[in-house]
């Protein structure tokens, strides 16, 4: 039973393992209970850029085809399914598959989940939301994104919600330029949501990517200043990444060490890009043409 006598999401039947052909290069982690150390940076050459904008179409595309199947009594092992084959299908592989020991191709994270649900037998209903994350490897490279769908009719305070996600994501975004530090990001991404009196999830953050799938910069999506002060440069590959609830930013995880919720389980949304920081402006890495 995937939710509860309260409408609450529950853990359901996660499926085995899919496969992918020995012939698509695997990240160095897979198989390890911990990623190796990342020694590299956070900036890369044009054709290193290239490398990832090619993995991050795949992973936005694959984030089309799943959107053209959520609807009202499709499970989240489908839309797994769905977001294994098209990346695998492109020669990609998908990147949370096997990394900390994560057992699927894509993140399906339901209502009131912040991040990192696990795509298992839980029928979407009419009315609920559901973020899909995924991650594409390709040469080398990473490329994340992902975004929250609406599953037949929302309530509107819920599809402001995800409205207002997607702004402030790219609020974050736009504000990103040369020379300010990373934090900029999240205080101008916080200052937009408490506009409506959202919460701002603070201990999930946006990330380094690009030859490693975490590179170890952090992205805050709240005002973290004096902390956080990485200065951006030119060349500079991260993810933006909030995530705004209905409710309070603090969160509880479920005993599978992956799953987390909102503490007083309120609708959350979260949308993300791969971004690509620019002498004049960026860059996203995630889009589909």
């Amino acid at each position: 039973m995937p939710f509860d006598a309260h409408d609450h999401l529950v853990p359901g039947r996660v499926s085995p393992e899919r496969s992918v052909p020995g012939s698509i290069d695997r990240p160095p982690y897979v198989g390890l209970s911990t990623p190796p150390p990342y020694s590299g940076g956070n900036t890369y050459t044009e054709a290193e850029i290239g490398r990832i904008r090619a993995a991050g179409r795949i992973a936005s595309q694959a984030l089309d085809a799943v959107g053209a199947v959520i609807r009202p009594g499709v499970t989240t092992e489908e839309i797994d399914r769905v977001a294994h084959e098209f990346v695998v299908a492109a020669g990609a592989y998908p990147s949370t598959l096997g990394y900390r020991g994560y057992p699927k191709s894509c993140c399906t994270s339901v209502n009131e989940v912040v991040c990192h649900g696990i795509p298992d037998d839980t029928v979407l209903r009419d009315g609920d939301i559901v973020n899909v994350d995924i991650t594409a490897y390709l040469e080398g490279m990473h490329g994340d994104t992902n975004r929250t769908f609406r599953v037949g009719h929302v309530r509107e305070e819920v599809d402001a919600l995800v409205e207002r996600t997607h702004e402030a994501m790219m609020r974050g975004i736009k504000a990103a330029r040369p020379g300010r530090q990373v934090n900029i990001i999240g205080r101008v991404i916080e200052t937009y949501a408490k506009r409506f009196g959202y919460g701002v999830v603070r201990d999930f953050t946006g990330h380094g990517v690009g030859a490693a799938f975490h590179t170890g910069l952090i992205i805050p999506h709240y005002d973290s200043a004096p902390q956080y002060d990485d200065v951006i440069r030119a060349g500079m590959v991260f993810t933006v990444e909030p995530m705004l609830t209905l409710g309070t930013h603090e969160w509880d995880m479920w005993s599978d060490d992956w799953t987390v919720t909102t503490r007083d389980r309120s609708i959350t949304a979260q949308f993300e890009h791969t971004v690509h920081i620019t002498d004049s402006g960026f860059e996203l890495l995630t889009v589909s043409e």
